[in-house]
């Protein structure tokens, strides 16, 4: 569907096209979902509960890290706590609601795909063309923080939150629904934040921000990144390294995903202005 057909679509006929595109990004939800729930045992044993045991891979290789130089303190989660469950109905919603976020992180890419899809019939053929690869690069960046959220920044935040006490009077009894939604919003957040090239590309290509604007307001943006890391990591130098050196890696290639736009932009309309005095020149 090209853009002139869009615009002789009415809103209702808009509204019914973002039903059915709603409708398959839920079936695709759903049908994950379902497996995830069906292979209980692996997500919760080998992916939701692992980042808490000794074992688990990040733990394992900051504790041979720790070894190396001599810091005791580098072995996270050696002692893991026990998860409780104090509802009747707490394991089996849990259990739902699990299958539910990881339907939709596995489902990720499609539902952008359908998004996309929806947006597509309202730009031109060349805009269509320019941003051709949004689906792949979002989905990737979206599952690169992910896998960052979850390797790096929630077994530092287990083994903070997990053994952090006021009193040695005071015995931590996890819940397992607090320590799910501590894992979930962690690796979503991560995931959303990874996003911010795509942000970038989107703002400059409709004008709104431009490489000097992110340059000027870096130190402001380091600010921001270095709040956000203490906010999602425990409140330790080590973590807050670890998390606010990919952010900053980020915001510098947004500034030069930024900088391609603009360039791209300006040869355009140099391209468009030589054509116009050609045709000015020769009356053709």
């Amino acid at each position: 569907m090209t853009k002139e057909n869009s615009e002789d679509m009415s809103f209702l006929e808009h509204l019914e096209e973002l039903r059915w595109h709603l409708i398959r990004s839920m079936i695709a939800i759903i049908v994950f979902a379902v497996l995830a729930f069906l292979f209980h045992n692996f997500i919760f044993d080998s992916i939701i509960i692992a980042p808490k045991s000794p074992d688990f891979f990040t733990n394992r290789m900051l504790c041979a890290l720790g070894k190396i130089v001599h810091v005791d303190a580098l072995c996270i989660n050696s002692h893991p706590f026990q998860l409780i469950n104090i509802n009747m109905s707490g394991q089996f919603t849990t259990h739902i609601m699990v299958s539910i976020f990881a339907g939709f992180i596995i489902a990720f890419p499609y539902i952008f795909y359908e998004f996309w899809r929806f947006l597509a019939p309202a730009l031109y053929s060349n805009e269509r063309k320019y941003t051709s690869g949004a689906v792949f690069f979002s989905s990737l960046l979206f599952l690169l923080g992910v896998v960052f959220g979850y390797f790096i920044i929630t077994p530092l935040s287990v083994h903070f939150l997990g053994s952090y006490t006021v009193s040695e009077q005071v015995t931590n009894q996890i819940n397992l629904t607090s320590y799910i939604s501590t894992v979930a919003s962690v690796v979503l957040a991560s995931g959303i934040i990874f996003e911010l090239p795509m942000l970038v590309l989107f703002l400059s290509k409709i004008g709104l921000i431009t490489p000097a604007f992110l340059k000027k307001y870096r130190r402001h943006a380091f600010i921001v990144i270095l709040v956000v890391s203490a906010v999602i990591t425990p409140p330790d130098i080590f973590s807050q390294i670890l998390v606010t050196l990919p952010l900053v890696g980020l915001y510098e290639v947004s500034i030069g995903i930024s900088a391609r736009i603009v360039r791209k932009q300006k040869l355009k309309d140099e391209q468009e202005e030589e054509e116009t005095d050609d045709v000015d020149k020769f009356g053709i």
